[in-house]
């Protein structure tokens, strides 16, 4: 079995570069879908409160014979408890969902510069209180542009030891990246293959004939030769090894090349636009 190399966060602590995402995968297939994924090598498991999965991916955990520190759990605050002691009662149930004393990683899922008056830094804030009781190993954010981790600089103690954003080869996202590289925040890439829009694109299909890998392969290892952490999903047994199926190979610097070229910038995004986005799950 290949190793998944570990990403060293601004913290100190640790995260393995290749998880398994939850998103999407419903509550009744979860338990399932995460066992295999476990056996088949994954020690990085990402869900959200939104997803409705969280208790799933505890029971999963505690079903593989594995400790619990040998399993990397991320989750992520729901939109609509954004309010510190909303946020509060929010991650003590998420830690009971999971049936866990500590998640390794409690991310912001979007920041709403739209509601809450626009206040995500008490947001931020409240974070920082579960990271400095141990409840969160790490904490960081999600979708948050350049000017939302502007903002929690000016005004917060703590950097976010993370970024998710949407990220692949339709949508690289260059700037958020590249201001995450400055600053130490680690870059997790969201829908990485687009929902799958990239894996029939010529240049990912030549570049894996070439090569002798699956498009999904050859997209998965540029993402991990950038430096991005990447947590794909699926529910196919195949498909779920298949994509943990990608240290055993390198692109070219060419490949790369040729791959970083296929992005369109905003016109490739395929999720909503942070800045506007406010859904508030009912």
């Amino acid at each position: 079995m290949d190793s998944v190399p570990n990403i060293t966060l601004n913290d100190g602590n640790t995260i393995p570069q290749l998880g398994f995402g939850t998103y999407q995968i419903d509550p009744d297939d979860a338990v399932t879908s995460i066992s295999l994924a476990l056996e088949a090598g994954y020690r990085h498991i990402d869900t959200a409160q939104m997803y409705g999965n969280e208790a799933q991916v505890g029971e999963a955990v505690r079903q593989c014979g594995l400790k619990r520190e040998e399993v990397f759990i991320t989750s992520k605050l729901n939109n609509g408890v954004h309010e510190p002691e909303a946020a509060r009662r929010a991650f003590d149930e998420t830690l009971q969902k999971l049936g866990v004393e500590y998640i390794d990683l409690f991310l912001i899922h979007w920041p709403l510069p739209l509601l809450y008056d626009g206040d995500y830094v008490s947001t931020w804030k409240t974070l920082e209180e579960f990271k400095k009781d141990g409840r969160a190993k790490s904490i960081g954010v999600s979708n948050f542009q350049v000017s939302h981790l502007e903002r929690l600089a000016d005004a917060c103690e703590i950097v976010p030891a993370v970024n998710q954003i949407e990220l692949h080869p339709y949508f690289q996202n260059r700037d958020v990246a590249e201001y995450g590289r400055e600053h130490g925040i680690a870059t997790e890439a969201w829908s990485p293959i687009a929902q799958g829009t990239v894996l029939d694109a010529s240049t990912i299909a030549a570049i894996a004939a070439e090569i002798g890998k699956t498009p999904a392969q050859v997209v998965l290892r540029w993402h991990i030769q950038q430096g991005y952490i990447v947590f794909p999903k699926s529910n196919t047994p195949e498909r779920i090894k298949e994509n943990f199926e990608i240290f055993d190979f390198t692109l070219s610097d060419e490949h790369v090349a040729r791959i970083d070229a296929m992005d369109q910038g905003k016109s490739g995004r395929i999720g909503p636009d942070p800045d506007v986005f406010g859904f508030v799950p009912s």
